[in-house]
């Protein structure tokens, strides 16, 4: 459970905190209050602080209120609070009320009145018992989705205790944020760090707000680079939705995320908590051909595998692999002597439906060149691509080859 800025303004003893801007920030997830002392707040937080604004240890002029409103958007801070009064900071500038209204970026005003020894310690209490609630409330859907309880009734019953809608049939989607290597490796490990924890605090932010508007929600789970959620889905209608929302929340996101990239796998629809562990199993190899097969724009469903489903499920890995090398292992061999073309040739033929003329387009090849290299590929393998199940296999094959590779 996270504490969120509309928690903080409900607080007892903060009635005189007033919301001036940003409402539709409200559900922004309160990580911790930070006291800014220096001119910007750029370099000092990572994401999900409630920065406050005293304008005592270093003035506070309009220009200056702008930056703070700004860089507290781009570090996807939970808002920002001034401190009012009489000495320091007066009122709070029309513009800077403004910008804040058009970034989402709350912004709370608080007299000088109100102490601040107050307000951190109400926001700190609530912090703990909301990370109290969070972690009990993870422990139950962790254990659901594991399959790991002794008791399923008794689990649901902590579960209803707890405010937990396991009732509700769910379609279980997996989450995975990639290319943090790309990040430290372009930049110092301290701007990486910054970067990382910003986007990952947007990823969260957004995939929270996502859950409210569909409704019925559950919290969302963090595992290191990967987030579980818990979509309602009764039926086809609803699943057919829960993509949609994903597909426009991933093109939302991909730009703001760059260079680390999202991809997301949805398991099937109207999973009761007994499947919990099977849709994770589901959403588990969604997730993996989302993540290697580039045609799916980083997103893909369970029910749209195909024979992907099938060899997902085999659990030995080395049977794929005795196959691979058996229908394609002599092209394998050949291009890693010669270059590499072979393979190259075979994909691009199969992904143009063996039309020619797209395949050499693809490869930037002539047809003539084209028609060699197929002649060459039959020779190699002992296949015919005017044999159906010949084709059969290599097709197979390839996506073996794509399903296994690194993501």
């Amino acid at each position: 459970m996270s504490l969120t800025v509309a928690d903080v303004l409900a607080l007892p003893g903060l009635a005189s905190m007033r919301l001036r801007a940003g409402q539709a920030g409200r559900d922004n997830a309160v990580r911790w209050p930070y006291v800014a002392e220096n001119e910007g707040i750029a370099e000092w937080v990572m994401g999900g602080e409630l920065i406050f604004v005293t304008g005592i240890n270093h003035p506070r002029d309009e220009a200056n209120l702008l930056r703070l409103v700004r860089e507290g958007h781009e570090r996807v801070v939970a808002g920002l609070v001034i401190l009012t009064g009489a000495e320091f900071i007066q009122t709070i500038p029309t513009s800077v009320i403004a910008e804040a209204e058009r970034l989402n970026l709350p912004l709370i005003e608080q007299p000088y009145a109100l102490k601040m020894v107050v307000v951190t310690q109400a926001i700190g209490t609530a912090l703990v018992h909301a990370q109290q609630l969070g972690r009990s409330r993870q422990h139950v859907l962790e254990q659901v989705l594991d399959g790991d309880y002794q008791s399923l009734d008794v689990l649901l019953q902590r579960g209803d205790s707890l405010g937990l809608a396991l009732h509700v049939p769910r379609q279980v989607t997996l989450l995975r944020l990639d290319g943090s290597e790309q990040l430290f490796g372009d930049l110092a490990d301290d701007d990486a760090e910054r970067q990382l924890q910003s986007r990952q605090q947007l990823l969260q932010r957004r995939l929270e707000q996502c859950l409210g508007e569909l409704g019925n929600a559950l919290p969302l789970i963090s595992q290191g680079r990967h987030w579980i959620a818990l979509l309602p889905c009764a039926d086809a209608s609803a699943e057919a939705r829960n993509r949609q929302a994903m597909t426009v929340l991933l093109d939302e996101l991909r730009p703001q995320l760059g260079p680390l990239r999202l991809f997301l796998g949805l398991g099937s629809a109207g999973c009761d908590a007994p499947r919990f562990a099977q849709g994770l199993g589901e959403a588990r190899q969604a997730l993996a051909v989302a993540q290697r097969f580039p045609e799916r724009l980083g997103l893909c469903s369970f029910n749209e595998l195909g024979v992907l489903e099938l060899l997902g499920a085999i659990r030995d890995r080395s049977l794929l692999d005795r196959f691979v090398e058996r229908v394609v292992g002599p092209l394998i061999g050949d291009d890693s002597r010669h270059q590499p073309v072979l393979m190259p040739t075979l994909e691009a033929w199969f992904a143009e439906n063996g039309n020619l003329a797209l395949a050499a387009q693809r490869l930037n090849v002539h047809r003539n060149t084209l028609s060699y290299r197929l002649q060459r590929i039959e020779a190699l393998t002992g296949c015919s691509f005017e044999d159906p199940h010949d084709r059969l296999n290599i097709s197979v094959a390839l996506l073996i080859r794509r399903l296994s590779s690194p993501a």
